[in-house]
C-alpha cells in the first residue's frame, strides 16, 4: 500500500491533484502492476495519501484520460491499457484546430509511418514467414477486389500495415503506427483529399512490398515502401495547393 510518509507536504494540507496523480502512478510502478490489475479503492487511496475524495477522483479522471488507469463503473479502478489514446487526441485536435496544421499533421504522420517500415526493412525480411506473407498477399487481393468494386480500401490497407509490423513483436511501434492511422482517419475527411485516382498504384506498391520480402530483398522492399507513400503525399500536396488557391 502507498506509504503515509509521503502522503502530506508543507504544513500538512491535503495533497493537490498533481501530487495525487503522481503518487498513484508511483504506486503502479512500485508494485509492478500490469494492465488490467486492480488499484486500491477510493477510500483506501484517501487514507493512504491523506488526500480528499475530490482530489482522488480528479487524479483518477486525469489518469483515465491518459489510459493509465481504467475506471470500470460498479467494479473499481484498474491499470489501463497504456495505449497512445492521449497522443491521438492531441494530434487530432491540432490537425482540426488550424487550417495550416492539418496538412502538416498528415504529412508528418506519413513520414513517421514510412520511417517505421523503412527502418525495419532488414528485420522484416529476416522475420516474416511464408504463412505471414501469404496472409499479407490475401489482404492485397482484398484491396484489389474492393477497388474493382468501387469500394474503399482503407480497412484492408490498415490491416496490411498492422500485420506487416506484427512479427517485430515491438508493442510501441505497433501502437505508434496504429495511432498514426487513427489520426489520419479522423483528420483526412475534413480535407479535400482526392482519392481513387491513384489507388491502383497503392495496391501495386503493397504487392511489391510482399514480393520483395519473399525474395529477401530489403532494398526492393524500401523502394516499394517509398512508392506506397508517394500517392498519399501527392494527395496532401494537391489538397493543400487547392486550399491556398482559394485563399
Amino acid at each position: 500500500m502507498i506509504s503515509r510518509d509521503n502522503a502530506r507536504f508543507g504544513n500538512g494540507r491535503s495533497l493537490r491533484r498533481s501530487e495525487v496523480t503522481e503518487q498513484i502512478k508511483r504506486y503502479i510502478l512500485d508494485n509492478r502492476l500490469r494492465p488490467g490489475d486492480p488499484l486500491p479503492t477510493e477510500i483506501e487511496l484517501c487514507a493512504a495519501l491523506g488526500a480528499s475524495r475530490s482530489s482522488i477522483r480528479e487524479a483518477v479522471k486525469t489518469l483515465d484520460a491518459l489510459d493509465i488507469v481504467e475506471v470500470r463503473h460498479g467494479h473499481g479502478t484498474y491499470v489501463g491499457r497504456l495505449s497512445l489514446s492521449a497522443l491521438v487526441e492531441g494530434l487530432t485536435f491540432r490537425g482540426l484546430l488550424s487550417p495550416d496544421d492539418d496538412f502538416r499533421v498528415l504529412a508528418d504522420l506519413v513520414d513517421v509511418r514510412e520511417l517505421f517500415e523503412q527502418g525495419t526493412a532488414d528485420r522484416l525480411v529476416a522475420t516474416l514467414t511464408t504463412p505471414h506473407l501469404d496472409a499479407l498477399d490475401a489482404l492485397v487481393d482484398e484491396m484489389a477486389e474492393r477497388l474493382r468494386r468501387g469500394q474503399d480500401i482503407v480497412a484492408a490497407d490498415r490491416g496490411f500495415h498492422a500485420m506487416l509490423l506484427e512479427p517485430l513483436a515491438n508493442e510501441l511501434v505497433g501502437q505508434l503506427s496504429a495511432a498514426c492511422w487513427d489520426v489520419h482517419a479522423i483528420v483526412a475527411p475534413h480535407l479535400n483529399l482526392v482519392t481513387g485516382q491513384d489507388e491502383a498504384d497503392t495496391v501495386a506498391a503493397h504487392r511489391a512490398m510482399v514480393a520483395a520480402v519473399r525474395r529477401a530483398d530489403a532494398a526492393a522492399f524500401r523502394d516499394a515502401v517509398r512508392a506506397h507513400y508517394a500517392p498519399v503525399r501527392r494527395r496532401i500536396a494537391a489538397a493543400r495547393a487547392g486550399r491556398l488557391a482559394v485563399l
